[in-house]
């Protein structure tokens, strides 16, 4: 059990757990009923004493809307990339059981023509460069858009998941700066497949962050372009969660 967190930082998955229950509009007791737990867990859930078991965030999901579910989920670990793969997988083998093929949604614009535009969310929320704090955010998907901007399709291989985010700090210039967007495709996310790229990791006291993910003799580590900040190594650094690969970004003019 975890301790009772100082006013004004009580976890993001306390939160985003009220909310379902407000939104099905049913107590406490009657949510503890549907996952097979106590009221008094849910109690301590919604003032962050006590985090859910992956389990509990993967009943807490088929429980939620499609961003509520997907939110949940990836707290309880589950990637989008193999979710997807797995669903596939299905949609192949039912074809020999004499269903039909599963069909993928998606959330964002599928344009048939690759010279069309995507529209991409801009999120409201900020990145930290590496070793800054950023906003302490859980999970993109449960994050508001403050608007939607417009981008090749070429330059977004999983536009259901890719989202717009601002940058602040400066420990990644001179290639990204203070004040850069950042398009971030939260669908990759297996680490062994983005070592060599510029990922956004998340972290309980740090929040968003965007980092290098390198690998140097079986280490996974992060770092930043100008090591004014130490680097991170992950595989001891165990709370770090890797949240997605930034595909390209926009500055400002100087």
């Amino acid at each position: 059990m975890k301790k009772k967190p100082k006013l004004g930082t009580l976890q993001e998955w306390a939160s985003q757990i009220t909310q379902l229950r407000d939104r099905l509009k049913i107590n406490q007791a009657e949510l503890a009923r549907r996952i097979e737990c106590s009221a008094m867990t849910i109690s301590r859930w919604e003032r962050g004493l006590l985090q859910p078991s992956a389990e509990h965030f993967i009943q807490l999901g088929n429980l939620g809307s499609k961003s509520e579910a997907w939110f949940f989920w990836e707290m309880a670990g589950i990637q989008a990339s193999k979710m997807v793969d797995a669903l596939r997988s299905s949609s192949r083998k039912s074809k020999f059981m004499g269903v039909g093929p599963l069909e993928i949604a998606h959330a964002g614009a599928m344009p048939s023509n690759p010279s069309e535009l995507v529209g991409l969310p801009l999120l409201k929320a900020v990145i930290g460069s590496h070793g800054g704090h950023g906003d302490r955010r859980s999970s993109l998907r449960a994050i508001p858009a403050a608007e939607i901007v417009g981008a090749p399709a070429p330059w977004c291989p999983n536009p259901a998941y890719t989202s717009l985010l601002r940058v602040k700090g400066h420990s990644m210039e001179p290639l990204i700066r203070d004040g850069d967007i950042l398009a971030v495709d939260s669908f990759q996310t297996e680490r062994t497949k983005l070592y060599g790229k510029i990922v956004i990791a998340v972290n309980g006291k740090m929040g968003i962050c965007v980092s290098h993910l390198r690998h140097y003799d079986g280490l996974d580590v992060l770092e930043g372009d100008n090591r004014q900040h130490d680097p991170i190594v992950l595989n001891k650094a165990r709370d770090w969660r890797i949240m997605g690969r930034v595909l390209w970004w926009i500055s400002a003019a100087p």
